[in-house]
């Protein structure tokens, strides 16, 4: 593979990173086959490895670390924090408190005494940047993380925490992991400059739009039932499905398979390090991994572009983040007979 410089870090890794959300009871259950993936996505030159505290509650990064074993110098190595991870509602969040112990709850289920990169998983309104950055300062100050990042953050926020670590002396994020995918191309307009600009890696997820560009799910093929069984919205959106529709054939005529035609351009961004594949099966490797390589020409760009502008999205991902301005409703209705403070 091709390695890519994660950023301005000089740490280098490969195009494709392998995430490990599909590991654990959330996806393959069978802790023997999930290490068998993973050493076979290294084995094919992926040096990238991204997981999170949240995967399976832990599990995840178990399989992670089982599979690392005497392999951990040449892998670099990235997690999360954020979500949930138990009924305490302490135990989640950006705040030093709970970062440092969810530091080190990681770094005790990963076997290893450092990770490569600790993301924050999803931003915090309620908690102070400054707060956020000292603490994982201080991680990097002690040895235990070597690069920081941000994953989903609105471009305002990416901004606002550069310029908090400038005035404060404090370490600053290097990476941001954002969606991206032919059907969510939104970061385009601000999210990649804003960390192109400040000489961030991207490491970017859900590349295949949480399963839609991988062309098995079609309109109208009988699959509704499995889109409900499995309670994902994105699958049932319609739009979404007209415009998966739409650039099969444009797959087809360029001669490749539609996940391929998505991974490729998912990884041709310039603001773009990698893209995180989620294998769930050895057979979803394999295929992902075949496609390794794969270049797009500008008119398959050129026919992309007229099915799904620039900058725009079609539909939301689930897990995609919303501001409190967005979904909070109160923010964005004044109350009747309310009087302006002006």
């Amino acid at each position: 593979m091709n390695y890519r410089t994660l950023g301005r870090t000089g740490i280098k890794v490969s195009p494709y990173c392998l995430g490990a959300m599909m590991f654990g009871a959330a996806g393959n259950r069978d802790h023997d086959e999930s290490v068998r993936i993973i050493h076979k996505a290294l084995d094919a030159g992926i040096n990238f490895v991204d997981t999170a505290d949240a995967y399976s509650r832990g599990e995840s990064e178990e399989i992670v670390g089982k599979a690392l074993k005497g392999r951990r110098d040449t892998v670099v190595l990235a997690t999360k924090a954020h979500l949930p991870m138990g009924d305490d509602p302490n135990q989640q969040g950006n705040s030093r408190r709970w970062l440092i112990r969810a530091l080190e709850d990681s770094l005790r289920r990963l076997g290893t005494d450092h990770v490569d990169l600790f993301q924050v998983h999803r931003p915090a309104p309620d908690t102070d940047v400054e707060e956020t950055l000292s603490a994982l300062t201080d991680l990097v100050r002690a040895g235990k993380v070597r690069a920081i990042g941000s994953s989903t953050f609105p471009a305002s926020d990416i901004v606002q925490a550069q310029w908090t670590a400038e005035r404060r002396g404090l370490e600053r994020f290097r990476t941001e992991q954002p969606p991206y995918s032919i059907l969510n191309r939104g970061i385009e307009r601000e999210v990649l400059p804003v960390c192109e600009r400040y000489g961030m890696g991207a490491m970017v997820w859900s590349p295949l739009a949480q399963g839609l560009l991988t062309g098995r799910f079609r309109k109208g093929a009988g699959t509704d039932s499995v889109r409900a069984a499995r309670g994902y919205r994105h699958l049932s959106d319609e739009r979404r499905l007209d415009t998966v529709e739409q650039l099969i054939p444009v797959a087809q005529e360029a001669g490749m398979s539609l996940t391929h035609l998505a991974m490729a351009f998912a990884i041709a961004h310039p603001g773009v390090t990698s893209a995180i594949i989620g294998p769930r099966t050895m057979e979803h490797l394999d295929d992902l991994l075949a496609g390794e390589g794969t270049v797009l020409t500008d008119e398959v760009f050129d026919r992309i572009d007229a099915i799904v502008p620039p900058g725009t999205d079609v539909g939301m991902l689930d897990m995609a983040y919303d501001p409190p301005a967005i979904g909070q409703a109160a923010l964005r209705r004044r109350v009747p007979g309310e009087r302006s403070a002006a």
